[in-house]
């Protein structure tokens, strides 16, 4: 079976866009590939956390998990920094790595600008993402847009690697989703829903409260006129909505454009409300069930040691390729 593998940051809110873009994917992807899904927790220490927050924030993202559908009798599901390899090839890895092509990283010039002080860790992000992908012999890496040049760039280090020193590194392939890569805001549709933007409007947090759900996306953005078509260049909003309950419902969007024949904006967001809420309540209940035991724990403990018997091979390639093992 082909490797998958992907991780999300503890940090911030988990959104609609990452249960539609990501995690949704993440369930179907356990049961056709080997798949490692990863809490990676020192990525987010790329900008400042509290520590305390973080530990409930990495609970909190792996009952989500578990919630989604992430089983563990057929995914890996563990913490970053749980498998000391991730750091140890990231190192590696930085030292075949120029400041250039890290320079150029569209995420890194967006999340340092207008900064006083930049982390170097923020610089160094996008080697220790190849140093996470590149460890477990991933073919298949599943990730948003905004992600893709991420991978491109992890693809590049493990060629330059293989042409210097033998086939060490599987070249992985990004995986990006026709439809859903971009869940953009309820607020802005130009722009993507985002667990870090300031207003709550813009983003529906995967443990929103019904009401709640259903008040963001009738308060939500549209656009002139009243024709119900998909169109994200004169009509993102509606766009964007249909999309939302395309990925919730199941039915396509051509077959939405045919149901909204005559109808208003209003009827699209009460329908699309009910959509989602009929998706992420029972993904709420179960992460609400999942937070209040043990399970999460003992899940995470033993997926970071089935990480770790994965990791150590290649990372003892690595070491061995370089001449330090």
């Amino acid at each position: 079976m082909a490797r998958v593998f992907s991780g999300i940051q503890p940090s911030g809110i988990l959104t609609l866009g990452n249960y539609l873009g990501a995690l949704k994917h993440f369930v179907v992807s356990q049961s056709e590939h080997e798949a490692f899904f990863c809490i990676v927790d020192l990525h987010a220490l790329t900008l400042p956390q509290d520590p305390l927050e973080l530990k409930q924030q990495i609970r909190t993202l792996a009952a989500l998990y578990l919630a989604a559908g992430i089983d563990p009798q057929k995914a890996t599901l563990f913490v970053q920094s749980q498998v000391s390899a991730h750091s140890e090839l990231a190192w590696l890895l930085q030292c075949i790595s120029y400041i250039g092509e890290l320079g150029r990283m569209t995420q890194f010039k967006e999340k340092s600008e207008d900064r006083e002080t930049v982390p170097v860790g923020l610089f160094t992000y996008p080697v220790l993402m190849a140093a996470d992908i590149l460890l477990y012999d991933t073919n298949i890496v599943p990730v948003g847009e905004d992600q893709k040049q991420h991978v491109e760039l992890c693809r590049d280090i493990a060629m330059r690697f293989n042409q210097r020193f033998g086939s060490v590194f599987v070249v992985p392939e990004a995986r990006i989703p026709k439809v859903g890569a971009r869940i953009m805001s309820l607020d802005d549709p130009t722009k993507k829903m985002s667990k870090s933007n300031p207003s709550p409007a813009s983003y529906i947090s995967l443990l929103d409260d019904e009401a709640v759900i259903r008040k963001k996306i009738m308060r939500a953005v549209t656009d002139l006129g009243r024709e119900i078509v998909y169109d994200e260049a004169n009509k993102p909003g509606v766009s964007n909505l249909l999309v939302i309950n395309s990925l919730c419902s199941g039915r396509s969007i051509p077959e939405l454009e045919s149901l909204f024949i005559g109808k208003g904006y209003g009827d699209l967001k009460k329908d699309t409300a009910d959509a989602a809420v009929s998706v992420l309540g029972p993904i709420k209940r179960r992460a609400e069930r999942a937070l209040a035991g043990s399970e999460i724990d003992e899940v995470l403990a033993a997926g970071a040691t089935r990480a770790r018997e994965a990791a150590q091979p290649t990372l003892l390639r690595v070491q061995q390729a370089l001449g330090v093992r």
